[in-house]
């Protein structure tokens, strides 16, 4: 275990930033899975993955993923009515006029994951440290970490959106997660309790438990099926038309779904399954292109 977390480390340093992308990944696959990335014949979910990274660069995947872009481009398809208002976009962090936000916000960086604020009074907000911790990121190309092509050429930008509450549910907003493949939604999962341990529960389109977990443990928990869970469908399948394999993510706000993002490669294709024969399972579902369409 120690071998592995210093390992992952060691890759995200920048002396590897150059390193070809296959290599790369060849290396990372095996430091996590302790076995040979096979890309020649593929089979498992994760494999795919790397493959799709290395060999379906379709341009129009990075707009798709820049969560500025991305709301343009999900609008155009299904209508603006599934988006969340955006309250302003930044080139820079020192750019944002505070006095002209609610007093609730979320702010985000387009070009990558994970740094989301949710700011819930902007006069306890302290500025100085997001300042910082925003300037770094802006400077950081979220590509280097797990070779997602999509987020290679994403300009980096802060985006700022309307806070969004559900008044009938407590907590954090949940959000349904839509695994697509070839545009058929084949299953979804629900991520919950965030502040402690992430729990991640798969659902079947009957929306009955499946019997893996990837990478989280389940939650144990009922969770009910989203009361829009068939228009959560419908708009998944549009928005996923003719792509191998993306994720669409969904909120349901006070009975009305609102789109929350695309992602090709969920857990970067390092995320362990268990039992593992489903990493085999549900890599049977992606069907891959015949052709290779690589960076030109």
């Amino acid at each position: 275990m120690f071998f592995t977390k210093a390992a992952r480390n060691f890759l995200n340093l920048p002396i590897f930033y150059k390193m070809k992308d296959e290599t790369y990944l060849k290396i990372k696959y095996f430091i996590i899975f302790g076995k040979k990335l096979n890309l020649d014949k593929p089979e498992t979910f994760n494999e795919k993955l790397q493959w799709l990274k290395l060999y379906d660069r379709n341009p129009e995947y990075t707009k798709m993923v820049d969560k500025y872009e991305a709301k343009k481009y999900v609008s155009n398809l299904i209508g603006d009515e599934y988006i969340i208002p955006t309250l302003g976009v930044y080139d820079n962090f020192d750019d944002i006029d505070f006095e002209k936000l609610p007093n609730e916000f979320v702010m985000k960086c387009t070009h990558d994951s994970g740094s989301v604020l949710i700011c819930k009074d902007k006069n306890k907000m302290n500025k100085r440290n997001e300042r910082r911790r925003f300037n770094k990121m802006l400077k950081h190309n979220f590509w280097y970490y797990g070779r997602e092509w999509t987020y290679k050429n994403v300009k980096p930008r802060i985006i700022i959106e309307k806070y969004m509450v559900d008044e009938k549910q407590k907590g954090d907003l949940k959000d349904y997660k839509l695994m697509c493949f070839d545009g058929k939604v084949k299953c979804s999962f629900v991520c919950s309790d965030r502040k402690h341990e992430l729990k991640v529960d798969f659902f079947d389109l009957e929306w009955n438990k499946m019997p893996f977990e990837r990478n989280h443990p389940s939650s144990k928990k009922n969770i009910s099926k989203p009361q829009n869970y068939e228009l959560m469908i419908e708009l998944a399948e549009k928005l996923s038309k003719n792509i191998p394999f993306v994720r669409v993510d969904f909120y349901e706000i006070n009975d009305k779904v609102y789109f929350g993002e695309l992602t090709f490669y969920p857990g970067c294709g390092f995320e362990k399954f268990t039992p593992e024969k489903y990493d085999k399972i549900i890599g049977d579902l992606i069907k891959l292109p015949k052709e290779k369409l690589e960076e030109v």
